[in-house]
């Protein structure tokens, strides 16, 4: 813990610091207000110390300044002329806690526990307002709200397994291709826990070396490694009591998975550097783009770790196998993007649903997000069509040939043009609600559609 003495007596000063570094805490001091002020501007101290008489300066006068820079600022009055008026007064300017001279080691112990659940506390507070930034974020401009109102059978049994499990303490392994709404899927399961109150914390495995990783998660000591100048609360003590969201961990370093595993098991951990031991009771839910059981097999992937984590564990299929989940989601990107720019399109015509449908989308979410974006943006009519679309929407069938089709039939083979348009028209009837929006994506009437099925055998 970083922490300022601001006394006037120089003996007081050098016997704080002396006892305070024996605990292995980072101390600095100051002999009076206007050196304390200046300190706590330039750095950032999880603890001060200030004697309520600093010469002809009045110790209160200093409190207020302190929290008027840093309100949140821990700020513990000590004095040998202390009175309960006086302690009233310092608490009501909002001063952490009150010491009288002479102090026993044993009390100030006692006041750098509760500073640092103090401290803890504050970083979850922080973490929530966070957690409410990104979602208010996420609805005003920069992301597409998603719901989990699937046409797709194999989605929603998944989403219904998560969400029965949701109320239950049991880790969640959420699987699928990057882009399929993993992250979002998890922050549901959480709001439909009994933690919702509790903080959200999230953390993105590849994100970070070993070693960053390593203190993001569980916290360091000063001195741990190059450029730990202080002591730092990891994502885990953050997330006590609530929900620890692991992305990616099949990225996961063997040597932190160890790690995992006991604070799943044993609840416990150890910051780097430091041999203490320290308590969490965490929900674990995990997202990977990789297949774990495979990883498994070529050891990367701790087997212990695995069984532990698969506990609830679903597949969310690629958006390439939701054909009906393809076209509502395109609609809602349409109109959110529509609406923030403020340009009014009457939709999606023939040719864009076309383009939209036979793509793979790799991407899955991101890259419809990122199509319908840009399509909404450079369309030059009242609807999106295909040349409004990004060029690789337009090459790339769902079987990854270019303008594929389920019978294997594409542009510019040497096929009748009879089994061209019954390819086409097959591949709309396979996906499309009814015959009435199947008939609107290929610009005929229901009536035209029923004569060309009877005419071609696709009934």
């Amino acid at each position: 813990m970083d922490i300022l003495i601001v006394d006037d007596e120089r003996s007081v000063r050098q016997a704080i610091t002396f006892a305070l570094e024996a605990e292995d805490h980072y101390v600095e001091s100051a002999e009076d207000g206007a050196t304390a002020l200046k300190r706590v501007k330039e750095a950032s101290f999880q603890l001060v110390f200030l004697d309520l008489r600093l010469g002809a300066e009045d110790g209160l006068d200093v409190l207020k300044k302190i929290l008027e820079i840093k309100p949140d600022q821990l700020v513990v009055m000590f004095t040998a002329h202390a009175s309960i008026q006086t302690a009233v007064k310092a608490t009501q300017l909002g001063a952490f806690d009150f010491l009288e001279k002479p102090f026993l080691p044993e009390q100030v112990r006692a006041i750098l526990v509760k500073a640092d659940k103090a401290l803890r506390t504050q970083g979850e507070v922080r973490e929530l307002k966070q957690t409410v930034v990104a979602l208010k974020s996420e609805v005003k401009s920069d992301r597409v709200p998603l719901h989990f109102d699937s046409e797709d059978q194999l989605t929603k049994d998944a989403i219904d397994i998560l969400f029965r499990a949701a109320g239950t303490p049991a880790s969640v392994l959420i699987l699928g291709e990057s882009g399929t709404g993993k992250s979002v899927i998890a922050r549901e399961v959480h709001e439909r826990s009994l933690l919702r109150d509790k903080p959200l914390v999230t953390i993105s495995c590849p994100s970070l070396s070993k070693e960053l990783l390593e203190s993001e998660l569980f916290g360091h000591v000063r001195g741990a490694f190059t450029g730990a100048v202080k002591d730092k609360t990891g994502k885990v003590a953050t997330a006590d009591g609530g929900t620890l969201f692991l992305d990616e961990i099949g990225e996961l370093p063997m040597e932190i998975q160890s790690k995992l595993l006991r604070l799943l098991q044993e609840r416990e951990y150890e910051r780097v550097g430091d041999n203490k031991t320290f308590k969490a009771n965490v929900r674990v839910i995990a997202a990977t783009n990789r297949d774990l059981k495979q990883c498994v097999v070529e050891g990367t992937f701790r087997e212990d770790l695995y069984y532990r984590l698969n506990v609830i564990a679903v597949t969310i299929p690629p958006l390439r196998e939701r054909k009906r989940d393809l076209k509502q989601f395109a609609k809602r990107y349409l109109d959110h993007f529509s609406k923030q720019i403020g340009r009014a399109y009457d939709g999606i015509d023939g040719t864009g649903w076309d383009a939209i449908l036979r793509h793979g989308w790799p991407g899955n979410l991101r890259e419809l997000r990122n199509a319908i974006e840009r399509a909404v943006i450079l369309a030059r009519g009242k609807t999106i069509s295909a040349v409004d679309l990004p060029a690789p929407t337009l090459v790339t069938g769902t079987n990854g040939s270019a303008n594929g089709s389920p019978d294997g039939v594409k542009v510019g083979d040497q096929v009748k043009l009879d089994d061209l348009e019954a390819a086409h028209i097959r591949s709309v009837l396979s996906w499309a609600p009814s015959l009435q929006e199947a008939a609107e994506i290929l610009g005929i009437d229901k009536a035209t559609l029923y004569r060309k099925r009877k005419r071609l055998d696709l009934d």
